[in-house]
């Protein structure tokens, strides 16, 4: 990302120096629509991600600038104050919900900019909270905050003033993330563990495919999935889904509709899948990785119906390529497939797509390259 343009414009719209804070988007290897049921999910944070300078201005108002969109807000600190693009409104509940836990927030000004590219399902929008919840915390509070509040701080951000249900996942991602490694979290207890991960170790790349199906996640059928799966959790007399096995929901089959009963069943078989691929990445063996990869892209597909034909052709060209591993990744409805493909396939693969894809839709697809890296930080320039 370019921090040299985040300084200029800063200094252009203010008139001075402040501090620069990151962080990152996020990949999740697998466990997609497992985390407000419950269960684990397997993400690291990428190296790509945002960039804000940011200084406090002496006022109770915020002033803020995006560069990507060449876009200037302003906006005071109360509830009533709420602006009106919805980029800002990330940033004024990120504020809020600070204050709302007791801590202080006073106006500042900002100037930001990233290199997450929006809507690939890679969460743009976690990486923006989090470099302000990082940033403020720093700023007004000494660090006060705990890193897993910050993830829930901008959890809360999108409930509350953005208008998706979303789980803890790309927030947590976003904040903890540590170079070299995956981290499994339980997102019933919080509780997350590192797991080192190097696929050039094993001979092998990560790389996005994207569609450039740009997904909406506010209004869309991503919360009606949520009510799915809270319906048949009621049903089992669960708060949610985790830990439900296959022989309870066929159980109460009759009791329910078939399409709370596919949501369910994609939900419960997705957190076997996160466990056997801990298991399998620790044993060295990432063809099973590979299968369960596919088999939550399909699951994804069939049961939980948040792909779309872009996707799917991504990954049946993938798996006709020989590549271990594709699904879609991210809430659905667009957005790219995550690919584990041994390196001496990369390039018929990558060509493959191309062709097949544009051949389809009269366009290429975006292809991005991945590194695991750090979490949310300040940068010392």
């Amino acid at each position: 990302m370019d921090i040299q343009l985040i300084r200029e414009k800063f200094a252009e719209k203010f008139g001075t120096t402040g501090e620069l804070y990151t962080s990152p988007g996020r990949i999740n290897l697998i466990g997609e629509h497992t985390d407000y049921n419950g269960g684990f999910v397997f993400p690291g944070a990428i190296d790509k991600g945002l960039v804000a300078e940011i200084k406090p201005n002496g006022t109770d108002k915020i002033r803020a600038y995006s560069v990507d969109l060449k876009e200037y807000a302003i906006f005071g600190l109360n509830e009533e104050d709420k602006p009106e693009q919805s980029w800002a409104c990330y940033i004024f509940g990120v504020a809020r919900e600070i204050q709302k836990r007791g801590f202080k927030v006073e106006g500042f000004d900002t100037a930001f900019g990233g290199d997450v590219p929006l809507g690939a399902g890679l969460s743009s929008s976690a990486a923006l909270e989090s470099t302000f919840a990082f940033a403020l915390n720093h700023i007004y509070n000494g660090d006060k905050i705990g890193k897993f509040e910050l993830a829930r701080i901008g959890q809360s951000t999108e409930h509350n003033y953005c208008g998706v249900k979303c789980g803890i996942m790309d927030q947590f991602a976003s904040v903890h993330g540590k170079k070299g490694n995956l981290m499994r979290l339980d997102c019933l207890s919080s509780e997350f563990e590192y797991f080192p991960f190097d696929p050039e170790k094993y001979g092998y790349r990560l790389v996005l495919v994207d569609s450039v199906v740009k997904h909406e996640l506010v209004g869309s059928p991503y919360n009606k999935r949520r009510e799915s799966c809270e319906r048949v959790a009621a049903k089992l007399g669960q708060e949610t889904l985790r830990g439900a096995t296959m022989e309870q929901l066929d159980a109460i089959k009759g009791q329910i509709t078939a399409e709370d009963y596919m949501r369910a069943r994609y939900v419960i078989g997705e957190e076997k899948r996160v466990l056997d691929v801990c298991a399998a990445l620790e044993a060295g063996d990432l063809e099973t990785v590979g299968e369960r990869m596919y088999e939550t892209h399909w699951g994804m597909s069939k049961d939980y119906e948040v792909s779309c034909e872009e996707l799917d052709l991504l990954a049946t060209v993938a798996k006709e390529c020989g590549v271990t591993g594709s699904r879609i990744m991210g809430g659905g409805f667009g957005g790219c497939t995550i690919n584990m493909v041994k390196a001496d396939l990369y390039d018929n693969f990558i060509a493959t797509a191309k062709e097949k894809f544009a051949a389809a839709y009269g366009h290429e697809p975006k292809i991005y390259d991945v590194v695991i890296s750090d979490g949310a930080r300040k940068l010392e320039i």
